[in-house]
């Protein structure tokens, strides 16, 4: 019988979440006949724009992580006598620390605050790295990448969450996207550097973007929807009008964020297994499968071995690393600039699609290697078949499970449920990194052909399960996605 009456309760409490929205509705309609309040101005994007370029610079630090350790290898193994065993361990390290990270950024953002977390994260990064740079041996090494990781694993979860609930709907996904966008020059700026800085010096420039960001934080608000979540209702107003402009009527946006809160603060508080509970089942399930979609459709395996794919294929490492290089940067400006025109969902099949191709081009120059057939085409295919993987994820596959991650959690679960979906795409990264080897020593062509089979589900799964959340508020979002 209690549990009957908890039913209705919540089944209560979800009804009312469509309510604001609603209304929300009725005074866009009233707006655009002419009798709106004005909503917004110009110096309102000033601060949203500097709080994601604050929020963002742990992006920037999450890839000078990713790219640290490829320029660095020969040198550190050198100078610190380490057999490639040990090194391995140093590289691979990095994706355990970003598990416990992952698991750990929800509850630390949801307790602390998305700022507070973004520090946290700061200050383990800078410990990190002054780890590696004083190092004389394997375990101080290996400790400092284990920070950074940590560090890395909160930045992944924190970052496109506080953007995401600080920007506008209009803006939400490019800014949203800018995260990804700053991982990729970061970690393509440290490849550069690597070439002519010693790694002790590359391990104090990864210190900057901390820095950057720590001193950042004082110049920004910290995220409305979270303050309004805790009960702040002043500092909760105050950050939305900093972020709005001074002349906004944020009278609207407001009460839609407070009466959601207030909704969703009737239901229980959520715990790990909550998650799994029918009214958020659709969540879950999105946002878990775009990560395995991302990460066991073979990105890694591209992303940490290109260099070896590109020699075995008979091309320059170099050359192919630096082509992979800008056109990642570039295709990921490009994402940003269409994910609010064309729509997350569009650009999730476009992504999938090419990633298909670009595994079915790498399985084809490799089965001819293999084979001894048409010798003289596998280096162009195998260049073309990178690119074309590399690209199709730079457009679409990188950031934008990100942004619907941010999107599609209610903010009672927004903390475990993006645990969980960063662990899951953590545990990914390490799966693929640690057993690409091991795939082609078995048949090197087969291997792509597995990704190309996890690409194919991929764009069923994108087709069948995933909504469009283009020019829609959050609070619009997650009312129709579990109710």
């Amino acid at each position: 019988m209690a549990n009957k009456d908890q039913n209705v309760v919540n089944n209560a409490a979800e009804d009312k979440m469509t309510e604001p929205l609603l209304r929300g509705e009725q005074n866009l309609a009233d707006e655009k006949g002419g009798s709106g309040k004005k909503t917004g101005s110009k110096d309102s994007l000033y601060m949203v724009y500097l709080s994601t370029l604050v929020a963002v610079s742990g992006s920037y630090s999450f890839g000078t992580g990713v790219g640290y350790s490829s320029p660095t290898q020969n040198a550190i193994r050198e100078d610190l006598s380490l057999s490639l065993a040990e090194y391995s361990v140093f590289g691979s390290i990095l994706t355990f620390g970003a598990m416990i990270g992952a698991i750990t950024s929800g509850p630390i953002a949801d307790f602390i605050g998305r700022k507070g977390a973004m520090r946290v994260s700061s200050f383990v990064c800078i410990a990190g790295w002054l780890a590696i740079y004083f190092s004389e041996g394997a375990l101080s090494l290996d400790l400092g990448r284990l920070a950074t990781g940590y560090g890395m694993g909160i930045f992944s979860y924190v970052v496109p969450v506080f953007t995401a609930e600080i920007a506008p709907k209009e803006l939400r996904g490019a800014l949203t996207s800018a995260n990804q966008l700053l991982i990729v020059i970061g970690a393509s700026t440290f490849f550069i550097i690597g070439t002519v800085a010693t790694w002790r010096t590359l391990a104090l420039v990864g210190v900057i973007p901390c820095a950057v960001l720590l001193l950042g934080l004082f110049l920004i608000p910290e995220s409305p929807r979270w303050l309004a979540k805790i009960g702040k209702h002043e500092e909760f107003e105050a950050a939305l009008q900093k972020l709005r402009g001074k002349d906004a009527d944020i009278s609207q946006e407001a009460t839609e964020i407070q009466e959601y809160i207030e909704t969703l603060e009737r239901l229980p508080k959520a715990r790990l297994l909550d998650l799994f509970q029918k009214r958020y089942l659709h969540s879950v399930t999105i946002g878990v499968g775009l990560m395995v979609i991302q990460q066991f459709g073979g990105i890694n395996a591209i992303a940490f071995y290109a260099a070896n794919i590109f020699q075995t294929a008979g091309l320059s490492p170099s050359t192919g690393t630096i082509s992979y290089a800008l056109l990642q940067v570039v295709v990921t400006f490009f994402n940003i600039i269409m994910i609010d025109r064309a729509g997350r969902k569009p650009l999730l099949l476009f992504a999938a699609t090419g990633l298909l191709l670009g595994c079915l081009l790498l399985a084809a120059a490799f089965f001819l290697k293999t084979y001894g057939l048409a010798l003289e085409s596998v280096p162009a295919l195998t260049l073309a078949g990178v690119l074309v993987y590399i690209g199709s994820f730079s457009s679409g596959m990188g950031a934008t499970p990100w942004v619907l991650m941010s999107e599609i959690f209610p903010i009672n679960i927004k903390g475990v449920g993006g645990s969980l979906t960063t662990l899951v795409n953590w545990f990914g990264a390490w799966a693929i990194s640690y057993t690409f080897n091991f795939l082609e020593t078995w048949s090197s062509y087969g291997t792509f052909l597995l990704y190309a089979a996890v690409n194919i589900l991929g764009i069923v799964f994108i087709t069948t399960v995933v909504p469009e959340t283009k020019g829609r508020t959050l609070e619009e979002i997650q009312a129709t996605m579990n109710m």
